[in-house]
Parts: C-alpha cells; sequence; structure tokens
C-alpha cells in the first residue's frame, strides 16, 4: 500500500513536517486582532495567481487536509479498528451542538417561505423570502451559538465584537447559494468551508474534533442545501454541462472516500494518509452505479449519500447523466486512490478555478496577503497557471455570474454544446471549458478520446481510467 502524501500540500502548504499535525493556527489569545467584513478581490486572472500563493489558499488547503485526515479509519495502539459512520456518530461537544442547532433554525425557515406556484424558467423566487429571513437572523444567531469564543475574542468591546460577527456573517450567508441568481454550486460549498474554519480559528473547537465537525456540523449542512436544492429548485452555479464532478457539491466525495480508505494509526501524524487501498469491508467504488447497493450505503457514507442525492433528482443512466463519477467508480486502486485524486480534482476545479474563487471574499481571518512561507519558484509558477482567464478578463463594473462549475439540473434546458456536440463549451461567465477526454458525439460508456493537446482538461479526472461499462 502507497503512503505517498498528495503531492506537495500537507509538507509545503502548512510549513511543517509531515512528522509533525498538520492544523489550522488559531488566532494568539493574547493579541487585539483587528477583524473586518470580508471583501471580493479575485478581479483578474493575475488575482488568481496572486490567491494561489496567498496565506488564504494556504489556510483553506491546510483545513481541507486537517478534515479529510480526521476521516480515515483509525487502528488504536491495542490493535482496535474504529470506522466513522454516519449512523454511529462520535459525542458532540457544546459548540458543535450549537452549530447543529443554528443549522437546524435555518433549516426551519423553509416553513415560513413556501415555494412559489407561479410560473417561472429558472428557480424559485420564494427563495429570495428564505435568504432574506436567514440573512434577518444571522446575525442573533451567530452571536447566541458562538457567544463564547466571540466574548474570548471580543471581550465587552461591541465595535470589536460586531466586526467579528460581520466577518463570520459574510461567509455563513455565503454558504446557502445566490438569491439573485437562484443557484449554488461549489463556491457556496466552500464558503462554508471557510465559515468552519474561521471558528476553528477563533478557538471554538479543540485538537481531535476535526471528525466531530464532519459528520455533525457538514453533513447536516449539506442536507439543508440538498433540502433547498429540492424546495427552491436552484441552478447549478456556472454549469459547464455534464461534464462537472456533481452539479452542485464536492467535499462528500472527499470525505466520504476517506471514510472507507485503509486505517491509519490513531494520533500518529508521523505518517501521510494512505493514498491506494481500501477498508477491508468497504464496498466497491463501483457500487455507486447501482442505485439498490448506492441505497445500502447512502445513510453510513457521505459519498453515496451524495450519489443518492444524484439518483433522487436524476433520471436515466448513471453512466450517461453523471460520466466522471461513473468513470471514477472503475478505479480498481481503492477508496484511498479515490480520495487522493478528489483532494487534487478539488484544487484544481473549486481552488484553481476563476469562475468559482472569483467571489470568495477576504477577510481578517482569511488574508488576502503573500504566503511568507510560499517560494520565490511557487509564486511564478503556480500549479493552476495554465487554467486562468487572461488578465483584466472581468470588469468589476460588470455584474458577476454564479460560483461553481457543476453539471446540469435536471430542471435545466442544455444548449446542444452542453450535449457533447462541440469539442469546447461555454458556461456562463463566457470561459470556455474543455470537454472530459472520453467524450465523443456518440456518447455512452467506455467511448475514450485522446486527452486535449495542451494537457489541460475542465473537469477530467485523469486518474481514473474506465474502459468498460457495469
Amino acid at each position: 500500500m502507497s503512503t505517498e502524501p498528495v503531492g506537495k500540500d500537507a509538507d509545503t502548504v502548512s510549513g511543517t513536517s509531515s512528522r509533525h499535525r498538520l492544523a489550522l493556527d488559531r488566532l494568539p489569545p493574547e493579541a487585539a486582532h483587528i477583524f473586518s467584513t470580508p471583501t471580493k478581490r479575485i478581479h483578474s486572472g493575475d488575482d488568481l495567481s496572486y490567491f494561489l500563493s496567498s496565506t488564504a489558499y494556504r489556510d483553506l488547503t491546510v483545513w481541507l487536509l486537517q478534515l479529510n485526515r480526521s476521516m480515515f479509519p483509525t487502528k488504536t495502539s491495542d490493535g482496535t479498528l474504529h470506522t466513522y459512520s454516519l449512523t454511529s456518530p462520535p459525542t458532540y461537544s457544546e459548540n458543535i451542538d450549537n452549530l447543529r442547532s443554528m443549522l437546524g433554525t435555518l433549516a426551519s425557515l423553509v416553513e415560513r417561505a413556501p415555494p412559489s406556484t407561479g410560473p417561472r424558467r429558472f428557480g424559485n423566487v420564494a427563495f429570495r423570502d428564505w435568504h432574506r429571513l436567514a440573512e434577518s437572523e444571522s446575525d442573533a444567531l451567530i452571536r447566541k451559538h458562538l457567544a463564547p469564543s466571540i466574548q474570548d475574542c471580543t471581550g465587552d468591546d461591541l465595535s470589536r465584537s460586531t466586526a467579528l460577527v460581520d466577518e463570520l456573517k459574510a461567509y455563513l450567508m455565503g454558504s446557502f447559494g445566490s438569491a439573485q441568481r437562484l443557484d449554488y454550486g461549489t463556491g457556496h460549498e466552500l464558503s462554508f468551508i471557510a465559515f468552519l474554519g474561521c471558528v476553528w480559528k477563533l478557538g471554538a473547537f479543540v485538537d481531535g474534533e476535526e471528525r466531530s465537525i464532519v459528520i455533525g456540523v457538514i453533513q447536516p449542512y449539506l442536507e439543508l442545501v440538498r433540502r433547498l436544492i429540492l424546495t427552491y429548485t436552484l441552478e447549478p452555479a456556472g454549469s459547464h454541462g455534464v461534464w462537472g464532478l456533481d452539479d452542485h457539491s464536492f467535499i462528500p466525495y472527499i470525505f466520504g472516500s476517506a471514510q472507507y480508505g485503509p486505517t491509519i494509526e490513531a494520533d500518529d501524524y508521523s505518517k501521510p494518509v494512505p493514498t491506494e487501498g481500501s477498508l477491508r469491508t468497504a464496498p466497491a467504488p463501483a457500487a455507486v452505479a447501482d442505485k439498490t447497493r448506492t441505497l445500502d450505503y447512502k445513510d453510513d457514507n457521505m459519498y453515496f449519500s451524495a450519489i443518492q442525492f444524484i439518483y433522487d433528482v436524476k433520471k436515466g443512466p448513471f453512466w450517461e447523466h453523471s460520466p466522471i463519477l461513473y468513470d471514477i467508480s472503475g478505479i480498481k486502486d481503492g477508496w484511498a486512490k479515490i480520495n487522493k485524486g478528489m483532494l487534487k480534482m478539488y484544487a484544481a476545479e473549486v481552488l484553481g478555478k476563476f469562475p468559482v474563487v472569483q467571489h470568495f471574499p477576504f477577510g481578517s481571518l482569511f488574508k488576502w496577503e503573500p504566503d511568507p512561507q510560499a517560494t520565490a519558484e511557487e509564486r511564478a509558477k503556480s500549479l493552476h497557471a495554465q487554467q486562468q482567464p487572461p488578465a483584466a478578463v472581468v470588469s468589476k463594473d460588470v455584474p458577476l455570474p454564479g460560483w461553481g462549475v457543476g453539471t446540469t439540473a435536471p430542471w435545466a434546458n442544455p444548449q446542444p454544446a452542453q450535449r457533447g456536440m462541440m469539442p469546447q463549451m461555454e458556461n456562463s461567465t463566457g470561459v470556455p471549458s474543455t470537454r472530459a477526454p472520453w467524450a465523443s458525439r456518440g456518447g455512452g460508456p467506455g467511448r475514450i478520446s485522446a486527452p486535449p493537446a495542451d494537457g489541460v482538461s475542465a473537469t477530467a479526472a485523469p486518474w481514473a481510467k474506465r474502459d468498460t461499462p457495469r
């Protein structure tokens, strides 16, 4: 079983050796930190390059890897194996319970904003009512459910506590889709990951609580988002047609594949997570292409839970409406290989994509500043440099399009280019995206073609190869 790191991220991004625990830094307790309302800073390809060597990018990557590691099965020194299921959650701390309660309150607002029954072309306009309700209650919800952390960080200084709440609110309200565009995508999902990263930085979570964060907070968040998508028929943000991993989400595939990875030593951070193999009792990845088997695992595993949501909203053969997930399901090297590929794909397709991160805001907790730990070579030659649009491609005066990259929703009306009829497609941003390398005019499973000449594909999973349908 291979145990190579996932790229260089685990070592170089954190600035620590792989023998030390990879963890997001917290605010020093003695510092009078100056909080600020996050603002949008990515307006061009040059800004994207800057982001990829910023402290915000480093912190987001560290936080994702930190959460990902927590979901791998563990083995204690006495040989006891521990696996982590959604139906057997860990004991939650008071702060975890508070965040769960906050999500419950936001979910209850759906009853106060029933979907409109009038004619509509895209999403249901009643989502704007839900969003207004959530916006109006967000300050009170943050102050109520994060009260101890706010008090610890700001004391009795009202102006500082207000600034902190405004900073947290920007990420929280950015997590539930766009009320203007009636859509939801991976950029909104990223905003919730950032919100939890802010809460970690404030000291509301303790070391070793990452698994509780994923199972106890992120999974309920995903369930709330799915309810919003179904209730208000939210469009995929920035759809690329069928060649995205998923219409709306990405992180459940990362954490869900980790759940089925090989065991790692509990509390031993001297080795990186495995990149091959699976938990002995894990289902084969190919099970996702079987509706019946997906039902067997959806309640326990985040990957299968996300696949089940696809089955709930889409019709037709799995390989046809979810070709990349179908392709990945043929991997023979186990769930750890899928996990490694998902992390790399997330770096390229979410953190490295201009249409997604152009809307990400930067404040005092995720800073728009150069990463002092990044080398000059890393700053000059970004991993994603080939994927950025030309400098100043987006005007600050032009209304910005939706977040994220995803496949076409069942209620969307794809144009011919979205059906694989043309070698390139344009998404809602006007930025061309390359068709998946296995796409062909004939469609269907097992239709593999050569990758693009430049070696860059918008949504290709080069680590996934599947030559025959199941």
